[in-house]
């Protein structure tokens, strides 16, 4: 089963570009990197893949060979005749410092070949060999789980990609989107759960895939820890992180134990770099630039909705009607938002920050800050209408914002309101859960009506 994926699009924009240089994709383990790569291919007249986790495949950069005669070395043993627009896919090319180092000279010697680079544990493995992509020389694309609309694509749903995509979403289509978000929030993004769930409509099944990923997870990182002590602890980490996601962590005694806080800190930082998890800091000024403040306690965001749901056994939930912003006391809620916002960005690894105001009398924090036309945009995560917006109603009247958003299960509307303490007024944006990734487009809409 294939699944059509919004890189594909930046891959042909890559494809067509005169400053094109040779891409190296990131991601998660089992994101997809692979397959969306073998569905771009179709478009060459020539595709040589090479997976440099077999070691027939890895020695072909090992000779010491200049770039054409490696190239040429690569089409005699693939048995293949580069004719027309020939794309190289080098596969788990972390496996290779030599390869690495050959992008280089790809782009300055061969630039009529089309190369990409992609690898599970990619940035781990090129941490710990001290493996450097040429500076310059390269451009990356990042592969995250399948966002909403990339899920509905995969269910099928065509028409409701289009209602989801105009603004507003018709209001007939609110309670279908919602209920086809919630299923995408406990399937989750990983395609080969949306695969399974698609062939049996069985969560069991689905909990079978995510068994197995988090089992492969766990091996694969835990295998390139220094020590056997820094391998128990990396293993511990993946284990319980998932039950602090939408907290602030502490490092020290993470997930109730006994380690120390420099030794967590590091361990966390390299699951960071696995894309397993992301710390996202929180932000204590209320205009741009925003600068996470390193030294206050982040926000754990996990890979996806559907691995959390597995690890913490909540799955089930799914069969329960309640509201997706009270599962989980209104984590997975925040967590998918997160997920959401992650996903827009190809070209980067933007994690969404927070803000924090924390002060003796009374601590205020907005769930995810948005930028807008130079101007920062709260964005609450609410079960209900009738929910507090204190947090938010404190960033607005200490900024020069006057407008934020609340996300829910309710349907779309627009507000006009004041600050409870200094009276300041301000458009209020309630939006569905399901249009976390038309924030902008959202924003753009309303504000063209204001003027």
């Amino acid at each position: 089963m294939e699944f059509k994926r919004k890189l594909l699009g930046e891959l042909e924009a890559w494809r067509s570009s005169p400053f094109r240089k040779p891409l190296v994709i990131r991601g998660a383990r089992q994101t997809g990197k692979t397959t969306v790569v073998h569905q771009f291919a179709r478009g060459f007249d020539t595709y040589i893949y090479l997976n440099l986790e077999k070691d027939e495949d890895k020695r072909l950069f090992g000779a010491g060979l200049g770039v054409r005669d490696t190239f040429q070395m690569i089409c005699f043993e693939k048995n293949v005749s580069a004719q027309g627009d020939t794309l190289l896919f080098i596969d788990e090319i972390q496996n290779s410092p030599e390869a690495v180092m050959q992008l280089r000279y790809f782009y300055e010697e061969m630039p009529q070949v089309f190369v990409i680079g992609a690898g599970s544990l990619l940035e781990v493995v090129m941490d710990i060999h001290s493996i450097n992509f040429p500076v310059g020389r390269v451009e990356y694309r990042y592969l995250f789980p399948m966002d909403f609309e990339e899920f509905l694509l995969s269910m099928g749903e065509h028409q409701s990609v289009e209602l989801l995509s105009a603004i507003p979403v018709p209001r007939f289509a609110h309670q279908k989107l919602l209920q086809l978000f919630r299923l995408y929030t406990f399937v989750g993004g990983m395609p080969e759960a949306l695969a399974r769930y698609q062939e049996t409509g069985d969560f069991l099944q689905v909990e079978q895939v995510y068994e197995a990923l988090f089992t492969a997870y766990k091996d694969d990182v835990s295998k390139y820890a220094r020590t056997a002590t820094e391998r128990t602890l990396i293993r511990h980490l993946i284990e319980t992180a998932p039950h602090e996601v939408g907290r602030r962590v502490t490092f020290e005694k993470f997930g109730n134990s006994g380690y120390k806080s420099r030794e967590v800190s590091a361990a966390l930082r390299r699951l960071e770099r696995a894309m397993l998890l992301y710390l996202r800091y929180p932000v204590t000024s209320a205009t741009v630039p925003l600068f996470p403040d390193l030294k206050l306690h982040p926000h754990l965001q996990f890979l996806d909705s559907g691995l959390l749901n597995h690890v913490l056994r909540t799955t089930g939930l799914y069969f329960k009607d309640e509201d997706l912003s009270a599962v989980f006391q209104g984590c997975l809620a925040e967590q998918v938002v997160g997920q959401e916002l992650l996903a827009q960005w190809s070209t980067r690894c933007e994690k969404p920050l927070f803000w924090t105001r924390e002060k003796r009398q009374s601590n205020a924090e907005v769930d995810y800050l948005v930028v807008h036309d130079g101007v920062v945009v709260p964005v609450e995560v609410k079960s209900g209408k009738s929910g507090t917006l204190r947090s938010l109603h404190s960033f607005i009247e200490n900024s020069n914002t006057d407008i934020g958003i609340r996300l829910y299960s309710g349907e779309y509307s627009v507000e006009r309101n004041t600050t409870p303490a200094k009276r300041k007024p301000y458009t209020l944006i309630n939006l569905p859960l399901y249009c976390t990734s038309k924030l902008h487009h959202y924003l753009e809409f309303v504000l063209r009506s204001r003027t």
